[in-house]
């Protein structure tokens, strides 16, 4: 699928070069989000992300308001998630904001959580994937949509990417048992750690001109 690390690809278009959804929940790639960001043997390994206020965090500290709104909204569809955390800019670490966000799920009302998980798409495999995966895998999240109404969503992060599609059905299929409400607070929970691995990846690994440069 396509990660942010795994939901589902974004309806918008990104406003920063984030980890696409599919791959970051919901979604199987090619290859992990490290895998890509590998140098060459040539060139060496590449350096950490600074996660002190260097790099994309400086960026996403000084952005206009409506351009850091944005990017956050690539990372979960809520707005009024996204808006608080633009209200307490500046974070002085990429944790301080990993812990913003965190804080900031845990408090979505239903209808913020229903506006997020709207906002979410279910992925497929990656093209070149056998066709039973991909008959396999639009089986499953037809079957899912139709039960709850929304996207499937899943955080991969720590499997590695040739895990993504078992993972995916082995999670649709334990989930379709599930009560909605249950199903629901299962969901937001995912949504949450998808939503931290969107806005690590985007504001740690990516060039500078993306967050300053983001409009809606």
């Amino acid at each position: 699928m396509s990660s942010e690390s795994h939901a589902g690809l974004p309806k918008r278009p990104p406003t920063l070069h984030h980890t696409p959804r599919a791959l970051t929940p919901s979604a199987i790639p090619s290859q992990s989000a490290s895998q890509a960001s590998q140098a060459s043997p040539a060139s060496g390994p590449a350096p950490p992300p600074d996660r002190r206020r260097g790099g994309g965090l400086e960026r996403f500290n000084t952005a206009p308001a409506d351009a850091a709104e944005a990017t956050l909204l690539a990372c979960c569809g809520s707005r009024r998630w996204a808006q608080r955390l633009v209200a307490h800019r500046p974070y002085p670490d990429l944790d301080a904001l990993l812990a913003a966000a965190d804080e900031a799920s845990y408090d979505l009302s239903p209808a913020d959580l229903c506006e997020a998980l709207a906002d979410e798409s279910s992925a497929g495999v990656h093209p070149a994937a056998p066709q039973a995966a991909h008959t396999a895998l639009g089986a499953a999240h037809a079957a899912y949509e139709s039960r709850f109404g929304h996207a499937f969503v899943i955080c991969l992060d720590g499997y590695h990417p040739e895990e993504y599609l078992d993972q995916v059905l082995a999670g649709i299929r334990a989930r379709l048992g599930h009560e909605p409400d249950e199903e629901r607070a299962l969901s937001a929970e995912q949504l949450r750690g998808l939503a931290r691995s969107r806005l690590a990846h985007v504001v740690a690994n990516h060039p500078e001109s993306d967050v300053a440069g983001a409009s809606r």
